[in-house]
């Protein structure tokens, strides 16, 4: 079913609740002031991303991965895993599934090597390497306000080791299991060439700058909106100069915002239904390590079941704050792994694969995925916890 439509179903189903009286309005006036600046940076962000793909600097970095990889496999999947960290990182999970997917599939096929890891390695670290900044991940973003490491610096040390470990792992595991892909020499294929050369320099050249500029801004400690909407704007005015006929309406994710604002919505209303009641007890209380274990154990499974972003909005007020709420952060991001919808990220991914004819045998990521998910989000609380 289309996000639109979910995202319809959701808004109607929270305009009934307030209609009822179930949902406040005072309620839904706070739920507002909390979560519009962090879907005015996702709609920025994604702009942003889709028009620096647009200019080519993705395609022209693929060049360059290629390049560097000097005919060797596993230089090449090295490198390429290095991107999806960074682009995580810096860009969201949501911008390497949609726009970092293609790119490697590409990037394999232009090599000869079967696209299957370096995609699978993409979507793993699009969900794990999200655990490096607030801007990473909507989770991370909702979560700011309750950390005592809320600015992207503090975030950032605070988790730097666990987010390493919890990428550190599926890596090792991919290694393993694609051992004889990676063992290759790589190659002109006969398939799919490399996209064209980049059409305008300048642009490319102007874009990079803007990124370049936004980077250092998102961790400033500003509102992470103001500087994600500037360089959406930059960008914007640069190709309306340039390529204007880029410029449409579907730059904005329009479903991505109707969905998060009926799940919001829909969310606050259970909680005020005393759906809560539910999460309390699966938490329990404590902040030793097995304590944390629990919390992240019940946000990978409500992840899995549910979805990330529903999981954690379920489970925020039983995992209360501090080490606690990155407990439960660990949980739902580096713990979507294993079914197909545990993260938007991956429904986007598979969505993009099955575009470029790309087949996933689900019963292997199933499988893979209960290996991963136990080692990477137990190493990471461990590493938390310390």
């Amino acid at each position: 079913m289309p996000l639109a439509v979910i995202g319809t179903v959701l808004l109607l189903l929270g305009a009934v609740a307030v209609a009822c009286g179930v949902l406040p309005v005072g309620d839904v006036v706070v739920l507002a002031d909390r979560v519009v600046p962090v879907l005015g940076f996702a709609a920025a962000i994604t702009v942003v991303s889709e028009l620096l793909t647009a200019a080519g600097l993705f395609d022209w970095i693929a060049g360059r991965i290629r390049r560097w990889g000097r005919g060797r496999a596993w230089l090449l999947w090295l490198l390429v895993c290095a991107l999806a960290v960074v682009v995580t990182a810096f860009l969201s999970l949501d911008t390497t599934a949609v726009l970092l997917t293609p790119v490697v599939v590409v990037l394999a096929r232009s090599t000869g090597l079967p696209p299957l890891p370096l995609a699978l390695s993409t979507a793993w670290l699009a969900n794990t390497a999200s655990l490096f900044l607030p801007i990473s991940n909507l989770t991370n973003l909702l979560a700011a306000h309750r950390l005592d490491a809320s600015s992207p610096v503090a975030f950032a040390a605070r988790m730097a080791l666990p987010a390493s470990i919890a990428v550190l792992v599926p890596l090792l595991v991919l290694a393993l299991v694609f051992r004889r892909e990676l063992g290759r020499r790589t190659g002109d294929a006969t398939g799919d060439a490399m996209p064209a050369p980049v059409a305008d320099r300048t642009l490319l050249a102007a874009s990079a700058l803007v990124l370049a500029a936004l980077l250092p801004a998102l961790l400033s400690g500003v509102a992470v909106w103001v500087p994600a909407t500037a360089a959406a704007l930059l960008l914007v005015v640069l190709f309306a100069v340039r390529r204007p006929r880029e410029l449409t309406p579907r730059l904005v994710p329009w479903p991505l915002l109707l969905f998060a604002s009926g799940l919001f919505l829909a969310m606050a209303a259970a909680q005020r239904l005393g759906l809560q009641v539910l999460a309390d007890p699966l938490l329990g209380s404590g902040a030793g390590p097995a304590d944390l274990l629990r919390v992240a154990g019940a946000g990978a499974l409500g992840a899995n079941v549910l979805n990330n972003l529903p999981a954690y909005l379920l489970l925020e007020p039983a995992a209360g704050s501090g080490t606690r709420l990155l407990a439960l952060l660990i949980g739902v991001n580096a713990g979507a792994l294993v079914t197909p919808w545990a993260s938007l990220a991956t429904l986007l991914w598979h969505d993009r694969l099955a575009r470029m004819g790309v087949r996933v045998a689900w019963g292997g990521y199933v499988l893979l995925g209960l290996l991963v998910v136990p080692l990477a989000v137990g190493g990471a609380v461990l590493a938390l916890a310390r």
